[in-house]
């Protein structure tokens, strides 16, 4: 175990990309500790990857992706405008309000910050509000993105962790809620001590319901793909490539942008996002293998087990290394690394691997938003042209959100488990 530790930390540190350190240090174990077991590289590289419920992953890539391309951040700033524009700080609250509707339809917080961002950092710089408050709400907001259901953090758990992705999407409904309510009140309390600008809009009931029924389909496609899987319609796979239906019939029928150029540029996007996280998933699996073939998950579930720790103290211990570990490891290896260590003993601590799930998924939202890795930062650097280090000041405030959202869930289990219990069980 210390020569894979201790060559992965190496490797990571020589700026090896997180897949290929994964690999390499796995290939140091088996050269130096298990020469006879090579011939399991391959085999456990191929078996990583051979999952029908992975299926899910690119689908919804290519989904978020379709989304994107057929013009509905407009529609979504729009409607979003309509209801909390006319409040103190109003293009901060159309950005909060816009992510949590985006994030139900994109699944990806990085979709989110670079769709929004593109739009309403350079109106809210125009308006007035700073850079650094525009640029660090974009990319805070975005973190509902990998928690409001459809998430493609949650799949990639599910599938970890053979658990199910419907209680997954219903478990993490209210703590990405929780997570946009939460910043709407830090919002409108900076917005009031700051005397950022009202926008010029009013609210009429007739005008929001035409609004809404303009929306509509839009507003309907998370229930239309969640609620297949919830209900039994179909599974995560299948519900992905209805998904991807509906987003091209939105596309090519409704907006009328989705372009034959547009269609083959979110395609080939998807390959690449799809290709990345799989080479990631095989190198994965087979560093996970070893973990298991020397027994450190049990050892450290029998550990926690001696040490009697509450299953509070051990979920906010493991909320502590959540955070830190995101800072260093992007979102899609840190759940293949973590669940497998974690999951075993939160089981034995009485826990459910659902709320762990959504535990390390709002955790790891946070991570994607914090220097150097955060994958969210760096598209915002590129849309808004401010530096990493300022964009995550701006952050920070915005990042308690989700933060207190964790306390908040451990706390009280029932959050994230009362949708799960009452729809599918």
């Amino acid at each position: 175990m210390t020569i894979l530790l201790l060559s992965l930390l190496v490797f990571l540190f020589l700026g090896v990309p997180i897949a290929y350190s994964l690999g390499l240090s796995a290939l140091c174990y088996f050269v130096v500790h298990e020469p006879g077991l090579m011939v399991v590289m391959p085999q456990r590289l191929m078996a990583g990857m051979d999952s029908y419920a992975l299926i899910a992953l690119p689908l919804f890539i290519f989904m978020g992706q379709l989304m994107n391309a057929s013009g509905i951040t407009r529609r979504l700033i729009d409607y979003c405008m309509l209801l909390v524009g006319r409040f103190r700080g109003g293009l901060g609250l159309v950005n909060v309000s816009s992510s949590m509707l985006f994030g139900g339809i994109s699944g990806s917080s990085t979709s989110d910050t670079a769709s929004i961002g593109s739009i309403l950092i350079p109106e809210m710089k125009r308006r007035g509000y700073p850079e650094d408050f525009a640029a660090g709400l974009t990319v805070a907001s975005s973190t509902m993105g990998m928690i409001i259901p459809p998430s493609i953090p949650m799949v990639l758990f599910a599938v970890t962790a053979q658990e199910s992705v419907g209680k997954l999407f219903m478990g993490g409904v209210i703590p990405g809620l929780m997570v946009g309510v939460f910043q709407v009140v830090f919002t409108l309390w900076i917005s009031a001590r700051k005397n950022y600008p009202k926008e010029d809009t009013e609210f009429e009931l007739r005008k929001l319901l035409v609004e809404t029924g303009r929306s509509a389909y839009i507003l309907l496609l998370p229930v239309f793909v969640v609620g297949a899987v919830v209900f039994g319609v179909a599974t995560a796979t299948e519900s992905a490539g209805l998904g991807v239906f509906y987003a091209i019939v939105i596309g090519c029928f409704l907006t009328r942008q989705l372009t034959r150029a547009e269609f083959i540029k979110a395609l080939r996007q998807s390959i690449l996002t799809s290709a990345k996280i799989m080479i990631i998933i095989a190198f994965s699996k087979l560093f996970i293998w070893i973990l298991s073939y020397e027994r450190l998950p049990d050892g450290l579930a029998e550990m926690v087990k001696g040490f009697d720790l509450s299953l509070f103290w051990l979920m906010m211990l493991m909320i502590v290394i959540i955070l830190l570990a995101g800072t260093f490891i992007d979102v899609s290896p840190a759940i293949l690394l973590l669940t497998p260590i974690f999951l075993p003993m939160v089981i034995v601590a009485g826990g459910s691997p659902i709320l762990f799930g959504v535990v390390l998924v709002v955790g790891l939202a946070v991570g994607a938003c914090t220097p150097p890795v955060g994958n969210c930062l760096n598209v915002c650097s590129v849309i808004s042209g401010l530096g990493i280090g300022t964009i995550f000041r701006g952050a920070l405030p915005f990042l308690a959100a989700n933060v207190l959202t964790l306390i908040m869930i451990v706390f009280f289990p029932s959050l994230v488990l009362w949708l799960p219990s009452i729809l599918m069980d």
